[in-house]
C-alpha cells in the first residue's frame, strides 16, 4: 500500500508560506476565542508566536530561520497544541518541525522537537552540482529497481538543511519518478550531502503497502450521492464532496516530480442510485468499495478523533478506480489529495479497493499533515505502523458483517498467489516472513513495512494482550519479547492514544524510543498518569524490547 511523495505541486518552503498568509488572515478576521471561552485556532497560534519570543534560544531559533505552522490542535481543557515547519536561509529543514505545548490559559508548558541539535551552516552554497545530484538519484532509482525497463525517469533536486542524520549539513533531496514497463509509477527519495557527494539515506517514494452499493468486499453499503438532473453522481456532499472516478485503466505522467498529465478520473454516475453487482464485471463495484472506504474512514477521525476530513479542514478528497494495468497497489497522493487503486492482476491480488486498504492509505495523508514522519529507518516504519493501525481501526469502527474487524492487513484482496491468508499479521508480524516482532538495534535498516511490525506487535498487544485467542472469529497467538503476560485495553483506546501522540507528540524524526514517550505522554493525557491504560502502554512497549 502507498503514498505517493514526489509528485507534490510545491516545496516545504511555498507550502510554509501558504500556510503563513492563512494563519495571517485567520488572526486578523477570527474572534480572539469561540463564545464559550475555549481558545480558537487563532489564539493558539498567537499564543504560540509569543512563546517562540520568549524561548528562542531553548528552542533553537536563530534571526537565520524561519517558521511556518504546519497543524494545531485545541484540546477539550484549552491545553493548545501547535506544530511548526521550520527553514534556515530559505531553505527546508528536514527534521527541524517541532511542536509547541502551551497550558489553557495560554503559557508556555513545554516542546518536542524533532532534533535538538543548532543548526547552523557556514554556507549553503552547494559543492556539488544540482545535475550531478540528480544524475546520482536516477542510478540509484534504477539500481532499486527494473531499470531496464524503466522510462521517463527524471529526477527534481532540491536544496535542504538535513538535520535528521546527525550534524546538520547542506544536502540535495532529489525525488526520481519514472514508469515501469506497463506504465505504473516508480519513485524513489535520495539525499545526497551537497558538499561531498555521498548518499545519506534513500528510501522508495511510493509509500506500498500494498443510495446503496453492491460492493466487491463489504456487501450493500449505504451510500450518499449527488442528483443531477436524471441521473446520480457518485459524490458526497455530505463529506466535503468526496468523489470516485474511473481511471480507465491509464497512468499519470509526471516529469520532475510534476504531473502534467492525470490519468482521468472520469466521475461515475448512475441512473436508479443502485450502483455496482458486487461483481469485477462491472466497473462500479469496485468504486463502490471505494467510496464506502472513504466515507467510513472520514467518519472514523470525525466521530472518534473530532477531525474533520484528512486534512481537517472540512475538505473532501476523492478516489481513482481501475489505475494502470494488472497494478498491484493502492496509493494516497497528497498532490492531488487522491487515493488511487489499482484491480490487481487477479493471481496475486484482486482490486485493491477493501475497507483496510482505504483506511491506511487516507492515514498517510493524516500523517503527512501532523507528524510527517520520515518515510526511512525507525521513523519509516512509524510511519507504516501508523496506517496500518488507523486501517485496522476504520475496519473496527465499520463494523460490517461482511468484512468484520480484525488484525490482518489486506486479507479481502489477497489471492491463492499471493501465499499468504493476508499481507501483514498485527499479533506476531513475522508471520509474513519479513517483519520484526521485537525491536532491536538493526530493525530501522529494514523496509519500512517490515521495520512497521515492532509497533504493530504492540499496538495489537495493547488491544488484545499476549497469548493465544480467537476475536471475532479469527484465531490469534501473539507471544511476547520478554517473556512476559500483558492485559490489553481494547483497540478503541489504542486507536485514541496513537492518534494523540502522532497528532501532539510525534515529530519527522521520531524512532520507537521516542513513539514510547509520545504514547505515554498520550495515555496520560487521556487516562491519568496512575491509569491501568498508562502502565499498560508501558508494559506493551516493554513486549516488544522497546524501552
Amino acid at each position: 500500500m502507498s503514498r505517493i511523495r514526489h509528485i507534490r505541486g510545491s516545496s516545504l518552503a511555498a507550502a510554509g508560506a501558504a500556510a503563513t498568509t492563512a494563519t495571517l488572515l485567520a488572526a486578523v478576521l477570527a474572534p480572539a476565542a469561540h463564545a464559550d471561552g475555549a481558545p480558537t485556532r487563532a489564539t493558539a497560534i498567537g499564543n504560540a508566536a509569543s512563546a517562540l519570543a520568549a524561548h528562542a534560544a531553548n528552542l533553537g531559533l536563530t534571526s537565520a530561520q524561519h517558521t511556518t505552522v504546519r497543524d494545531v490542535v485545541v484540546d477539550k481543557d484549552g491545553t493548545q497544541h501547535v506544530r511548526y515547519d521550520r527553514t534556515y536561509r530559505e531553505l527546508p529543514v528536514l527534521g527541524g518541525d517541532f511542536v509547541v505545548h502551551l497550558r489553557p490559559d495560554g503559557s508556555y508548558r513545554g516542546a518536542d522537537r524533532a532534533t535538538s541539535r543548532t543548526i547552523s551552516l557556514d554556507s549553503v552554497t552547494p559543492e556539488l552540482s544540482g545535475a550531478k545530484a540528480a544524475g546520482l538519484a536516477v542510478n540509484a532509482l534504477r539500481a532499486a529497481g527494473p531499470g531496464e525497463t524503466l522510462k521517463r525517469v527524471t529526477a527534481r533536486p532540491r536544496l535542504v538543511v538535513d538535520a535528521l542524520h546527525g550534524t546538520p549539513r547542506l544536502a540535495w533531496r532529489t525525488d526520481a519518478v519514472g514508469q515501469d514497463g506497463l506504465g505504473n509509477p516508480v519513485a524513489r527519495t535520495v539525499l545526497t550531502d551537497a558538499r561531498t557527494g555521498a548518499r545519506i539515506d534513500a528510501w522508495d517514494s511510493v509509500e506500498t503497502a500494498t443510495g446503496d452499493g453492491s460492493s466487491l468486499y463489504g456487501g450493500t453499503v449505504p451510500l450518499e450521492t449527488t442528483a443531477s438532473g436524471s441521473t446520480y453522481q457518485l459524490k458526497d456532499p455530505t463529506r466535503g464532496n468526496t468523489y470516485t472516478g474511473d481511471a480507465a485503466n491509464k497512468t499519470d505522467l509526471c516529469i520532475f516530480g510534476i504531473c502534467f498529465s492525470r490519468a482521468p478520473a472520469t466521475l461515475f454516475t448512475d441512473a436508479d442510485n443502485h450502483w455496482g453487482t458486487g461483481t469485477a464485471s462491472d466497473r462500479s463495484s469496485a468504486a463502490v468499495d471505494a467510496q464506502y472506504g472513504t466515507n467510513t474512514t472520514w467518519d472514523y477521525y470525525k466521530n472518534v478523533h473530532g477531525r474533520t476530513g484528512i486534512a481537517g479542514d472540512g475538505k473532501g478528497s476523492y478516489n481513482r478506480v481501475h489505475y494502470g494495468k494488472n497494478y498491484n497497489n493502492a496509493f494516497w497522493d497528497d498532490s492531488c489529495f487522491c487515493m488511487t487503486y489499482g484491480d490487481g492482476d487477479g493471481s496475486t491480488f484482486g482490486p485493491l479497493v477493501a475497507l483496510d486498504v482505504a483506511g491506511h492509505e487516507m492515514s498517510h495523508g493524516v500523517t503527512s499533515k501532523t507528524a510527517a514522519l520520515t518515510y526511512s529507518g525507525e521513523s519509516g516504519g512509524l510511519n507504516e505502523a501508523t496506517s496500518d493501525i488507523f486501517g485496522t481501526m476504520v475496519e473496527w469502527y465499520a463494523d460490517n458483517a461482511s468484512d468484520p474487524g480484525d488484525y490482518l492487513i489486506g486479507e479481502e484482496i489477497v489471492r491463492s498467489g499471493f501465499g499468504k491468508p493476508a499481507l501483514r499479521f498485527m499479533d506476531k508480524p513475522s508471520k509474513d516472513g519479513n517483519s520484526a516482532d521485537c525491536w532491536s538495534g538493526s530493525v530501522g535498516n529494514l523496509d519500512v513495512h517490515y521495520s512497521s511490525g515492532v509497533a504493530n506487535h504492540f499496538a495489537y498487544l495493547l488491544s488484545e494482550g499476549s497469548g493465544a485467542k480467537t476475536v471475532n472469529g479469527v484465531a490469534y497467538d501473539s507471544p511476547t519479547c520478554n517473556g512476559s503476560t500483558v492485559t490489553g485495553i481494547g483497540h478503541d483506546k489504542v486507536g485514541r492514544i496513537w492518534y494523540r501522540a502522532l497528532t501532539v507528540y510525534m515529530t519527522s524524526s521520531t524512532n520507537y524510543a521516542g513513539a514510547r514517550t509520545a504514547t505515554l505522554n498520550a495515555a496520560k493525557d487521556l487516562y491519568g498518569a496512575g491509569s491501568t491504560e498508562y502502565a499498560a502502554v508501558a508494559a506493551a512497549w516493554s513486549a516488544v524490547s522497546v524501552g
